[in-house]
């Protein structure tokens, strides 16, 4: 028996000296993949730096082709404003179908990596919707690089993917597929053309829009109406009632199941939307069940928990199927709170509103011819950005946004462009671009900024290859200062990306770009799906309505890139993106350089429930700036512009613009827009 018990006790060292090995191996083999990592992100930032500086004479590369260049790297962002009558049609078309045919379409969304996110209601309206199209063999259903608004299911027969005119697969029935143009005006990624004769099943975007919008509002609007018939909720700000919309969650009882028992510890609010339960109450111990009373659609239980009191008074039982909608305290006591403590709140002292009505008074008696223009900032599918010098003092530069009014109308642009307007020049922080005035000609509408001569965060981060954390850090922070301003005044951003910050002369960074914001108010939310699709939220993608929680979203992924170089979900194209954003930032492996501080405010930033993110919960943006990641970082030295940036650009005078790239002179002579009449007020 010993020498059995010694060989097992053998047997066992054995196994915990090959363990032991093996971990080590294991050890030996990460250490030698983070050498290798580092290496691959040295070369890489090499490889940028040679490219950004290269002087091409030997390979007689033009600065056009270097701008083309620079271009490819830069993104696009998106924006579909919905239409306005999106929820005016009293019905949605309805399209009869066989039992297989609503199964297959069903079966197909189901199978969709993007629209198997889709609520079951939603499911079952988009199934009714739908309406037949055939095409012979040889048809081309999609043909890329063509704009399209139709996404289809196939219902028999079988079709080929093409990309430029390499076969990427085939399709048979029971696939979904162009499920990018119901999200927004685009072009098609790929070609589809027909194998054998097809029968399609199709909805187009402006149906699907409305059947995301109606659940989302309607939703709302039953859900705002029964929180308001609480006594315990009456008196709350319509802000807040909506936050607690979001939080509700449904869940259903089947016949006989106690809901809640006498006696029981319980931390949840209930309200009644479907089916009936019966309220018991035990008067003494070991004595009977007494009936108390009914509970149906419109009736509560359980407010007690929020004055304090978690003991259960009563049993509630579900005398047939029952659905609840549901409030745990937890949540609610992180939720209730918000914008009385946001930093930075949005009034001006009589100082600061003096020096802005001298400043408008200086620049309302301006005119376009009383500046020169110096040099090129950036360039874009807009228009340009000059550097321009007041003729009469030297040492007055600006930053010049010059808008092509045709390409405006023609991208339906009109009201985010007034929109831009009306918020940068309201807008007095010294983390937003300041906005003077505005111009317009025949051709051209006309936006003279502040020039701000530090270069864009993106030049540098590209030239970089990846920030410090202390460089993440300070630029992150100048966002949060930038957003809590904003935040303040019920304005969400919805473009944040290296792109859209620039530093000024000292170092400090500024949001620039406002076409995408927009004034929503408090509690109220927004449908356009529009941003950068790496930095998009999910309830942006799933069209679910969203508000500035979406910012905060946008700053966690602002994060990941500034640390890394690249953001965390990125595809060979925008679905794919979207896909990778849908699945949530859990599923993302974080590289070893990020430290577990910033992955923890990273991953609260980007929770997939918007109720949950950092910054919109009780104590608004405090909550980022008290984070264990800030610890330590002086605020306040950063809101006084005393605090040292961790990159200071090389700016000699009013007129250097070298940390800027090259950009060819403008030869184009766009037509005027005599007849939209839309720019009358800009």
């Amino acid at each position: 028996m010993m020498g059995t018990l010694r060989d097992l006790q053998y047997a066992l060292q054995q196994k915990i000296e090959e363990l032991r090995q093996r971990d080590a191996l294991i050890d030996e083999l990460e250490a030698e993949l983070d050498q290798k990592d580092e290496l691959i992100q040295r070369l890489q930032n090499e490889l940028d730096k040679y490219r950004s500086v290269i002087k091409p004479a030997t390979l007689q590369v033009s600065k056009h082709n270097q701008l083309r260049e620079h271009q490819r790297s830069k993104r696009q962002a998106i924006s579909a404003e919905p239409s306005a009558n999106i929820l005016s049609h009293d019905k949605l078309p309805f399209y009869d179908k066989s039992a297989e045919s609503k199964e297959l379409i069903k079966e197909a969304i189901k199978d969709n990596d993007f629209m198997s996110n889709l609520e079951a209601s939603q499911i079952q309206e988009i199934v009714d919707c739908m309406y037949p199209v055939e095409y012979a063999k040889h048809s081309l259903i999609i043909k890329e690089g063509d704009v399209g608004s139709l996404v289809y299911v196939l219902a028999d027969g079988r079709v080929e993917v093409l990309k430029e005119n390499a076969l990427l697969g085939e399709m048979a029935a029971g696939k979904v597929f162009g499920e990018l143009a119901i999200l927004y005006d685009c072009t098609r990624t790929a070609t589809v053309k027909a194998v054998t004769d097809v029968k399609l099943w199709a909805i187009d975007r402006q149906c699907f829009q409305t059947i995301m919008m109606r659940t989302g509002l309607i939703k709302q609007t039953e859900y705002m109406e029964l929180l308001k018939s609480v006594p315990t909720f009456h008196d709350l700000q319509e802000d807040i009632l909506c936050k607690m919309v979001d939080i509700l969650e449904e869940t259903t009882y089947e016949e006989g199941e106690y809901i809640i028992r006498q006696g029981a510890r319980g931390d949840t609010f209930f309200i009644f939307t479907k089916g009936k339960a019966d309220v018991t109450r035990f008067e003494r111990v070991g004595g009977e069940a007494v009936y108390v009373r009914s509970l149906v659609k419109g009736d509560w239980f359980g407010e007690k928990v929020f004055q304090g009191e978690d003991l259960r008074t009563a049993n509630v039982i579900a005398a047939e199927a029952v659905t609840c909608l549901v409030i745990d305290l937890e949540s609610f006591n992180k939720l209730i709170g918000g914008f009385d403590d946001v930093s930075n709140k949005g009034h001006e002292d009589a100082d600061a509103k003096a020096k802005y009505e001298e400043e408008n008074a200086f620049f309302s008696n301006l005119n376009l011819a009383d500046f020169n223009i110096i040099d090129t900032l950036g360039v874009g599918g807009f228009g340009r950005v000059e550097l321009v010098q007041l003729k009469s003092d030297e040492n007055k530069t600006f930053a010049m946004k010059i808008l092509k009014k045709r390409h405006i109308v023609d991208t339906r642009q009109q009201e985010h462009i007034r929109s831009e307007k009306l918020i940068m020049q309201e807008a007095h922080s010294d983390f937003i671009v300041r906005l003077y005035r505005t111009f317009k000609d025949s051709k051209y509408l006309y936006m003279l900024m502040e020039a701000c001569l530090g270069g864009e965060l993106w030049t540098i981060l590209r030239d970089r290859g990846s920030f410090e954390e202390s460089t993440t850090r300070f630029y992150t922070a100048c966002v949060v200062e930038a957003f809590a301003y904003l935040h303040s005044k019920g304005i969400i951003y919805r473009d944040l990306k290296p792109e859209n910050l620039i530093l000024d002369h000292k170092g400090y960074a500024k949001l620039v770009d406002f076409g995408f914001a927009k004034k929503i108010g408090f509690g109220k939310k927004t449908w356009t799906f529009c941003g950068t699709p790496e930095y998009v939220a999910p309830e942006i993608i799933l069209n679910k309505g969203h508000d500035i929680s979406a910012d905060y979203w946008s700053l966690g992924i602002l994060m990941y890139e500034l640390l890394t170089g690249s953001p965390p979900f990125t595809g060979t194209d925008p679905m794919k993106t979207y896909n990778i954003i849908l699945k949530g930032i859990d599923m993302i492996v974080f590289p070893k350089k990020i430290t577990k501080n910033a992955l923890n405010l990273i991953k609260k930033l980007c929770k997939d429930n918007p109720c949950e993110r950092l910054g919109n919960l009780k104590n608004g943006v405090k909550d980022i700036q008290k984070h264990k990641w800030f610890e330590g970082f002086n605020w306040e030295g950063l809101k006084k512009g005393t605090l040292t940036p961790p990159i200071i650009p090389t700016v000699t005078s009013a007129v250097d613009t070298s940390n800027f790239d090259s950009f060819p002179e403008d030869n184009e002579d766009p037509p005027p827009d005599d007849n939209s009449g839309w720019d009358v007020d800009f």
